[in-house]
């Protein structure tokens, strides 16, 4: 019994330090977010996600990126931005996703395809080992950060590789954030399934897909969050792909370490919630409007988090080379998306 009662005592202390460690960071992307909401209402073209990374890229590289911050930022950026993607799910009918369609499909598929091929064919002709052009084409063909955190292991790849992909990646991902928005109005006159092709088929992070989508449209967000979600799941492919690939170029399979490959959670959520909104929950008009405020206000909150965790510095100091590398794989995905947007989507 006393044990018992000790050991609660120790596991509540934990957890009153832990949650020390996250609230800097948190209280952060907070301010930051209502901040950048406020400064949105004057300037609604550029509206409140956008403004929210910029005005935390400028106040993480002011203050310089404190480790006390690091914990809460992360959990924002990671953790936040996931719950507001599985609400998403409510506010959805399996109807918007199937609006993608099996050419929709297709498009994700052969997009990601080249992309990859793309990647470390670029970067072979640049230099780059294959380990480094296997997590690049992982971070750009899939899901930014999370993939490459996920193929590291399975390639057995360097902390240093990891790093420098992680950043790259993340600046490509910028860039196009605020690019997407532009190309889809000029290119598709902001054509609900076509931008939401363009943003979520080619841009590295769901938060970044999340934020340049807001830059256009409530509709082409939720599109765009389909089509990015999709490419997510299909990350089981591209790692087992990516192993194999390492197996033929000369590395023993024994030496690859062999990682279980999940399914996100939010994901899982997201679709359950989709289904479960189309057939058994049938939300009125109010709570619907409440789901999407508080989506809103969790996607705001990371994005602030994101632009809190980019080291301009740190891009800086990594020199131009791996920078030219992320911006020409940039350019190769715009135009490609823009082909297979052509030929295959409505």
């Amino acid at each position: 019994m006393i044990k018992s009662i000790r050991y609660e005592i120790h596991l509540r202390k934990k957890n009153m330090q832990k949650s020390k460690k996250l609230l800097p960071g948190i209280i952060l992307s907070i301010m930051i977010s209502i901040v950048a909401q406020l400064v949105g209402r004057f300037l609604p073209t550029l509206g409140s996600a956008l403004i929210a990374i910029l005005l935390g890229i400028i106040v993480g590289n002011m203050i310089g990126h404190q480790e006390y911050l690091d914990k809460g930022t992360k959990f924002s950026e990671s953790k936040l931005l996931e719950i507001a993607i599985a609400l998403t799910g409510l506010t959805l009918s399996l109807q918007s996703i199937s609006q993608i369609g099996i050419s929709g499909v297709l498009y994700v598929v052969l997009q990601m395809s080249v992309t990859i091929l793309g990647v470390i064919l670029i970067g072979k002709r640049m230099g780059y080992s294959l380990d480094f052009r296997l997590l690049m084409g992982a971070g750009n063909g899939v899901c930014g950060s999370s993939a490459i955190a996920t193929v590291v292991p399975v390639i057995s790849a360097s902390e240093k590789n990891k790093g420098l992909s992680i950043t790259i990646v993340n600046l490509t991902g910028t860039v196009l954030m605020l690019i997407a928005p532009i190309l889809s109005g000029y290119w598709f006159h902001d054509s609900i399934i076509k931008s939401g092709a363009l943003i979520g088929g080619n841009l590295q992070s769901v938060g970044q897909v999340v934020a340049s989508a807001k830059m256009v449209s409530d509709p082409v967000t939720e599109m765009a969050t389909v089509f990015k979600l999709l490419r997510v799941v299909l990350l089981v492919v591209v790692v087992l792909v990516f192993s194999k690939i390492k197996n033929v170029s000369g590395v023993e399979q024994s030496s690859i370490k062999r990682q279980r490959i999940n399914i996100p959670w939010f994901i899982m959520v997201f679709f359950i919630l989709c289904v479960a909104s189309s057939t058994v929950i049938h939300l009125s008009d109010e709570w619907v409007q409440i789901v999407k405020w508080l989506s809103n206000q969790f996607e705001i909150i990371a994005l602030a988090a994101i632009g809190l965790r980019v080291n301009i510095h740190y891009l800086l100091k990594e020199g131009p080379k791996a920078m030219l590398y992320g911006l020409t794989v940039a350019v190769f995905q715009m135009m490609t998306a823009y082909v297979l947007i052509r030929l295959l989507l409505p």
